[in-house]
């Protein structure tokens, strides 16, 4: 099982657009989202299976991208989805 990251990211007005897919193609981001509110422009999910990657990931290639003012990182404890809870009692009371 790996490691979830969740990288709020401000990041200046007119990079914002085509920060989105630039962030997808580095290798460890599964997701990025545009957002509204507050100081946070994108918010980026990032899924790897040690604490190093996550390092290596945020410091070395998304804090590096012209038009990323600041990052700010949070690590997943647990995670949670409707998807993932339904395949593991699949079968159950059939």
């Amino acid at each position: 099982m790996g490691i979830t990251a969740i990288v709020l990211i401000e990041a200046e007005p007119d990079a914002i657009a085509d920060l989105g897919p630039r962030l997808t193609e580095i290798d460890g981001v599964a997701e990025a989202h545009s957002v509204a509110g507050g100081d946070t422009d994108l918010v980026v999910i990032v899924k790897v299976t040690d604490h190093e990657s996550i390092a290596r990931v945020i410091t070395e290639h998304i804090a590096k991208l012209d038009g990323i003012r600041n990052t700010s990182t949070m690590i997943a404890f647990r995670s949670y989805s409707a998807e993932v809870m339904d395949a593991a009692f699949d079968g159950f009371g059939d």
